[in-house]
């Protein structure tokens, strides 16, 4: 399988990309010759991760029959970039934030099996960057 992304130029340092029939636009900080009309590329690698993961969670979640208890779910990707070019990704830390329905309690043993899972088995984008930096993670439940 193979997949692709056509990035064209809309000028300045403004670029945008077709990420399967999805218009995104990225550019620069304004400090060094951008417009600011969108995100930076390296954003999209701690945005990969967080939506890699957190859709294998849910999925998994759902299967054991957890997600009618939770209100809300969000995933939190930080990370912390070297200090010299190429300024890289040499460490990322995941949050798993859950906040379970009025008067629901979340199994925490559940939780940590679907996180497990998606980190180690199901996550290409965890998977991937295993390779190259330190990946750490927690749960919280609200």
């Amino acid at each position: 399988m193979k997949e692709s992304i056509e990035t064209k130029w809309l000028g300045n340092m403004a670029f945008e990309w077709d990420v399967n029939g999805h218009k995104v636009v990225i550019d620069a900080k304004e400090q060094v010759g951008g417009e600011n009309k969108g995100p930076q590329p390296k954003a999209f690698m701690l945005a990969a991760l967080g939506g890699c993961t957190a859709m294998d969670v849910v999925s998994i979640l759902k299967k054991m029959r957890v997600t009618d208890d939770i209100e809300d779910f969000q995933v939190d990707v930080s990370g912390d970039l070297t200090e010299e070019h190429p300024k890289h990704f040499y460490k990322m830390h995941v949050k798993y934030v859950f906040t379970p329905k009025a008067g629901k309690t979340l199994p925490l043993e559940k939780l940590e099996k679907a996180i497990a899972l998606s980190e180690d088995s199901y996550c290409g984008v965890s998977a991937t960057y295993k390779q190259t930096m330190e990946l750490t993670s927690e749960i919280v439940i609200k």
